[in-house]
């Protein structure tokens, strides 16, 4: 049994690292994109919006139909679509082409987060549930470091569109892979009518409103600014003289920050506790983009890494948490709700960044983001009694 959860997880976080590779290698392309189809920011942060909207749009009906369909049909399919999308996108002609195509790749990956995220749970269900989620998000950020960097010096190689094609082929790939991995373990099926039965008497399943409330928006706000901040940071850095393979270079640099602090944010949560963490972490990461923007490229780079563990360990922290404030047999649709409002809030930040940054400048964007975190740290006074409940498994 032990091997076969072992085995789950490794496909989800497989299916989690190819994911966010998809997800981030907008910010190194976002660039190019402008650059040839001279695009404004706001336009910039549409075709962000798109993505991550189309991601948000599909978290709970993926929970949804997940208790009919199984988790494996919909994520191998879901992988499928977001692969797809990416290498349609190599054909793209302009900006109306992109928004319609990265809508569509963002419905398709929108599957991921609930459905891999239920996949572990369940696997786990007898103990290790936290310590097998926490490694589930780490593959997350992998996928963060590795895949930036290798489409952005692939892009300065050989062109945007080869790069991103040959990703898109590589999803495809993936997919087929992630349906026979998860058919061979039994793992994914669609939960017996009973089950379906017992979830719909009992709503949400959430046992703890407030806490959850309090935990949604700070989830919200922390991946705001994180996607705001991400959008736009390659326009500071290239502003600063900084190469395109650079910057898929920096993200490397950050996302790599952020994978370790998936793991140390969370052990200082045990010392520290997940309230006195959340302030900690936020307010490093106001001031880590204040230094950014203020810095000069040497320090900008320099301080990406540290960045990188306050930006991301936050939401490493938050994310164990959900499972503990809802009933096991809604986790799925409980999941879908809270990607849907966090991601939700991470699809708007970009439009909105977009029309400060060409109003404003990207460096003046980038400022009020740093500080807007900061709104997080009251809201922990909310969250603080949901905390102090049993972590669980």
């Amino acid at each position: 049994m032990r091997h076969r959860a072992r085995a789950v997880l490794g496909t989800a976080a497989g299916a989690h690292f190819l994911h966010d590779g998809f997800s981030d290698i907008l910010y190194v392309l976002l660039p190019l994109w402008a650059a040839e189809f001279r695009l404004s920011f706001a336009q910039v942060g549409m075709i962000r919006t798109a993505y991550t909207g189309g991601m948000a749009l599909f978290q709970i009906p993926a929970g949804f139909l997940a208790e009919r369909w199984g988790e494996r049909r919909l994520l191998a399919a879901g992988t499928a679509v977001t692969a797809l999308g990416f290498v349609a996108a190599a054909w793209a002609g302009g900006f109306a082409s992109l928004l319609a195509i990265l809508l569509l790749a963002g419905l398709g990956s929108g599957v991921q987060h609930p459905l891999s995220s239920s996949l572990v749970s369940k696997a786990f269900e007898t103990g290790g549930r936290r310590a097998a989620l926490g490694t589930y998000n780490v593959s997350g950020d992998l996928g963060k470091v590795a895949v930036p960097a290798a489409v952005g010096l692939a892009a300065s190689l050989v062109g945007w569109r080869a790069a991103g094609a040959a990703y898109g082929i590589l999803g495809l790939i993936a997919a087929l892979a992630l349906f026979a991995i998860l058919a061979r373990l039994a793992a994914g099926d669609g939960e017996p009518a009973t089950h379906r039965d017992t979830a719909r008497e009992n709503g949400w399943g959430i046992r703890d409103p407030r806490g959850f409330g309090a935990l949604a928006a700070i989830g919200m706000i922390d991946t705001a600014t994180r996607t705001g901040f991400l959008t736009f940071l390659p326009f500071v850095l290239i502003a600063k003289g900084l190469t395109v393979a650079g910057v898929g270079g920096a993200f490397a640099l950050l996302f790599a920050g952020g994978a370790t602090g998936k793991f140390a944010c969370g052990l200082l949560a045990e010392r520290l506790g997940v309230i006195r963490t959340v302030v900690l972490t936020e307010a490093a990461t106001a001031a880590g983009i204040v230094t950014v923007v203020a810095g000069t490229l040497p320090l900008a780079l320099a301080v990406l890494f540290p960045l990188g563990v306050a930006l991301n360990g936050t939401s490493s922290v938050l994310y164990g948490t959900v499972a503990d404030l809802v009933m096991p047999e809604r986790r799925s649709r409980a999941y879908g709700l809270y990607y849907t409002l966090s991601i939700g809030s991470s699809s708007l930040a970009p439009v909105v960044y977009g029309l400060v940054s060409d109003a404003a400048g990207v460096s003046a964007t980038l400022t009020i983001v740093g500080l807007l975190v900061l709104v997080t740290i009251p809201l922990c006074l909310l969250l603080r009694a949901a905390v102090t409940a049993p972590a669980g498994a």
